[in-house]
């Protein structure tokens, strides 16, 4: 009897990076993520249109991910999240008020 040997090839095993997968791609983000998180860091970043200073962590890196596409990095966009906190909210809202009403 002959025995099969069972070959484990990985097939392009993808790492969970935030960039394309070419190394220019990734040594664009690298570059455009570095200016302006040191632009944050020493309170010189601005915002696109109305030029005021960036003060959030989480809007300094849009800032920069967006810069490095502009630059041509194939980045992906952020997945759309649920929001159905918001319905159920609402719908306390209304809840509330109208059990307040009654007297």
């Amino acid at each position: 009897m002959a025995t099969k040997k069972s070959s484990s090839k990985k097939s392009s095993s993808r790492k969970g990076s935030s960039s394309g997968s070419d190394p220019k791609s990734k040594r664009t983000v690298r570059n455009k993520m570095q200016k302006t998180m040191h632009e944050y860091k020493h309170h010189e970043l601005e915002s696109g249109r109305s030029g005021k200073k960036v003060k959030n962590r989480k809007q300094a890196i849009a800032i920069g991910l967006s810069e490095a596409r502009q630059a041509g990095a194939k980045i992906p966009k952020k997945a759309a999240s649920k929001k159905s906190s918001s319905k159920k909210s609402s719908s306390k809202k209304r809840s509330s008020k109208s059990s307040s009403r009654k007297k």
